[in-house]
């Protein structure tokens, strides 16, 4: 199996093109006979007909299979050319990062940009860099994530963070909501988001209003025989239990239930549509349920784990294992080339 290292190279397929060209192609000259009344005529050049047939078909395979091989060889074949580098986070205080590139003893380092997900882009592009390379990385402290599992370079490579100074606390978050409810049913929603905003260290905040904006997240629909107008959008809706009439989407919901909260859902070309036969909660049990269904159905990918300072370890195993060039390739590649210079020879001959 060829793992191309360089896959770019096979963009230069379409040079088959030329020895195709060239192979249908051929020049005759035409034939000319003298005449007795040739000489009351004037001079012309002898012409030439270019005939498209094929001609030399094994030679115009070889050739084809000598380029086709040229490219998989090239691709296939890695050639290191990084030296020592460091890897400098755009945001890390300049006079610290100097501090650190120079005590690394690596001031003449190339110096490049941080990329996303550092480790990650490094262990894949290892191949670039010379078997003697350094690396240094340098960025503040949250920037680089650790694995469960420090991985390992074939080269050596140093991590140094830069400490976060103490960031002062974040503001609450607010959430825009939007409830349309009967009268005998909104004083029951307006309390259960004044419980959710008293939740999670008042953290986060819901604000209720009577038409959504372009910020609302979430619509509540407790209002039997009378439809919402047509414009409203949000990512979220929240209907009253037994909904299906108004809202045809719910014929496909799907049933989940969490916490002991069951919930359908179903998505629509106004959002997400949300019903359950716990809106809106009775009791502080159901409430304080429902409120922990919510978050867990609304809670972002907890980020990764810091990594501290390092330097991480070197083993000869952890070198890309199809960083190699493959050598059969290279021997094909002579042996067609040589097959070719032989054809060409005996066609002259």
């Amino acid at each position: 199996m060829i793992t191309s290292s360089y896959p770019w190279w096979w963009l230069a397929l379409p040079v088959l093109l030329l020895p195709i060209w060239w192979h249908r192609q051929k020049r005759q000259r035409l034939d000319a006979t003298p005449l007795a009344t040739a000489r009351f005529l004037p001079a012309a050049a002898p012409e030439q007909l270019r005939v498209w047939q094929w001609r030399d078909r094994l030679l115009l395979l070889v050739r084809c299979l000598l380029l086709i091989s040229l490219i998989a060889w090239l691709a296939a074949t890695v050639l290191p050319w990084r030296g020592d580098t460091v890897l400098v986070d755009a945001g890390a205080d300049q006079a610290w990062a100097t501090r650190q590139i120079a005590d690394a003893g690596m001031s003449d380092a190339r110096r490049i940009d941080l990329p996303p997900d550092a480790l990650a882009w490094l262990r894949k592009n290892e191949r670039d860099w010379r078997a003697d390379a350094r690396l240094l990385i340098v960025a503040r402290e949250g920037q680089i994530g650790m694995t469960a599992r420090a991985p390992q370079f074939g080269h050596a490579v140093e991590l140094r963070v830069q400490a976060a100074s103490v960031a002062p606390a974040a503001p609450a978050v607010q959430h825009q909501v939007v409830l349309s409810a009967t009268s005998e049913r909104e004083p029951a929603w307006r309390s259960l988001f004044a419980a959710f905003g008293q939740a999670g260290d008042g953290a986060q905040r819901y604000a209720l209003a009577t038409a959504p904006v372009a910020a609302t997240e979430l619509i509540v629909c407790d209002t039997p025989g009378l439809a919402p107008p047509p414009g409203w959008r949000a990512p979220h809706w929240w209907l009253r239990a037994g909904s299906d009439k108004d809202w045809p989407e719910l014929a496909k919901a799907t049933t989940i239930t969490i916490n002991g909260i069951t919930l359908r859902y179903a998505d629509s070309p106004r959002g997400r549509l949300w019903t359950s036969t716990a809106f809106p909660p009775r009791d502080a049990q159901t409430a304080r349920a429902l409120y922990q269904t919510w978050r867990l159905l609304a809670a972002a990918p907890a980020p990764a784990y810091p990594a501290p300072s390092h330097k991480f370890s070197t083993a000869a195993a952890a070198a890309v294992a199809d960083a190699s060039p493959a050598h059969w390739i290279a021997w094909l590649l002579l042996a067609l080339f040589l097959l070719e210079r032989s054809l060409t020879h005996a066609r002259r001959a």
